[in-house]
Parts: C-alpha cells; sequence; structure tokens
C-alpha cells in the first residue's frame, strides 16, 4: 500500500520541480545557438552546492541527444582547488522559450528558467529555479557595469526574488 502511494506521489513531487515560480515567465524568442558557451555568475542566492565558490562560471554545448551539456565550474578558495559539477538539460515545452529543465544527479531534473534576457546581444541573463530561492545573475563577462547590474537586481527585486540575501560573486584571481 505504501508503495502504490509513493509511485502516484513520484510523478508530482518531480514535475513540482521543473515548475515555474509564480508571477515569471520564461523569456520568448530565445535563441539556444546564441545562449552557448561560457556564462560568468555575477550574483546569486546561496545554496549548498555554491557554498564558498569563488570565480564561479557556467559553459553550455550542445549534446549528441539534442540536449545540452552543462558544465558549472567554481574555484573553493578553503580548499584551494576547482570544483566542477556536469549535467544535461532539455527544454520543457517548446525550443524557443526559455525554459528547460536540467539534471546533475541522474532522472532528477529542476527547473531553469530564463526570465531576463538582453535579446539583443545575449550578455546577460537572469535565471531562475523551480521556486525562487533559486536565482542568479549570468552574463557574458566576469563584471557587468553598475548600471545594468541594479536594473536586473531592481526587476529581481519587483518579482519578488530576496536581493538583499544576493552572494557577489569575487572574479579575481
Amino acid at each position: 500500500m505504501i508503495m502504490k502511494k509513493l509511485w502516484v506521489l513520484l510523478p508530482l513531487l518531480l514535475s513540482a520541480c521543473v515548475g515555474v515560480p509564480e508571477n515569471i515567465r520564461p523569456v520568448e524568442n530565445f535563441r539556444l545557438d546564441r545562449y552557448l558557451g561560457k556564462w560568468y555568475e555575477i550574483a546569486r542566492l546561496d545554496h549548498s552546492f555554491e557554498r564558498g565558490l569563488s570565480r564561479v562560471s557556467a559553459e553550455y554545448s550542445m549534446r549528441d541527444d539534442g540536449g545540452v551539456r552543462v558544465l558549472n565550474r567554481g574555484f573553493s578558495v578553503q580548499e584551494n582547488k576547482w570544483k566542477e559539477a556536469e549535467g544535461k538539460a532539455y527544454f520543457v515545452e517548446k525550443q524557443d522559450q526559455g525554459y528547460l529543465k536540467v539534471s546533475f544527479f541522474g532522472p532528477f531534473y529542476g527547473s531553469y528558467i530564463v526570465f531576463e534576457l538582453d535579446h539583443e546581444n545575449y550578455q546577460y541573463s537572469l535565471v531562475s529555479g523551480p521556486d525562487k530561492s533559486y536565482f542568479w545573475i549570468l552574463a557574458r563577462t566576469p563584471q557587468i557595469s553598475e548600471e545594468t547590474k541594479a536594473r536586473l537586481i531592481a526587476r529581481a527585486a519587483a518579482l519578488g526574488f530576496e536581493t538583499g540575501k544576493l552572494i557577489y560573486v569575487n572574479h579575481d584571481e
């Protein structure tokens, strides 16, 4: 009886991880070919899997199966070494919408929602996870102008992200 209940609940639990937070809308006219490549983490909300890391970047490339290879890297000053995590991502709905699911752990996926994007030059993006405790500001360069950063933070704050708790990533060697 318990196993039967678990099998009924499991799809609900897994689908909740690829949901979209309230009032967050994935960008439309998303071009994966332009999004591929290296992005630098400018700021993030704290999570154990990135805690203590500096010089954090993500590199996106195509997989043979049509998905996206995700390679996250960060430097642990405390351990004096680089840490890497490789994952895979796939579109959840349409391929021209910034709404993907990403996995670093087998069959378990989480949302990767691009909800703000420099459509003209693909130089910055705002990314959310399945809820508003997951948030990143990404850019093609390790630093962005203070004006752009302030505008992106204001946008995130207006949507309910706790921007007062942002960790600003150090990219100095």
